[in-house]
């Protein structure tokens, strides 16, 4: 129980110091920049939505409606598929990207200074591997 619940609070404590870092420092929240990321390492700048949505580890409903406020910001576009009359692809634009170059010294500082400096190297790839199981056996159950 001791490492489940310090996983827990410490992942949870954690997340809300990177979200206000951002927010307090660019005005974006943790979950959009996650978004900018991702649209950013693609050489179209485009992703399907279905795909950006497994990508966060989010469900397809809650990314849209991200996506739609994003949209509104100016952040990013979205495009129909021209193969697939059903597919929407989620493209990010110079905005996007300006403010993804504004944020991400701040999210990687941040990052820095709130776990990757406080582990060895030795804990950090114990770390990646205990999630990297998680992850392949969260996805097998999902099919």
């Amino acid at each position: 129980m001791r490492a489940w619940r310090t996983y827990v609070n410490g992942s949870s404590m954690l997340m809300d110091r990177l979200h206000r870092e951002l927010q307090d420092g660019h005005g974006v929240s943790l979950a959009d920049y996650e978004i900018l990321v991702r649209l950013s390492e693609q050489k179209s700048l485009r992703m399907r939505m279905t795909q950006l949505a497994d990508d966060v580890a989010s469900s397809k409903s809650r990314v849209s409606h991200q996506i739609a406020r994003m949209e509104k910001a100016g952040l990013v576009l979205r495009r129909e598929c021209p193969e697939d009359g059903r597919g929407v692809f989620a493209e990010l634009t110079a905005l996007g990207m300006a403010l993804l170059k504004e944020s991400a010294p701040t999210h990687l500082d941040g990052v820095r200074k709130h776990i990757i400096d406080l582990l060895t190297a030795e804990e950090q790839e114990v770390l990646a591997k205990v999630f990297d199981r998680v992850m392949t056996h969260l996805r097998a159950i999902d099919g």
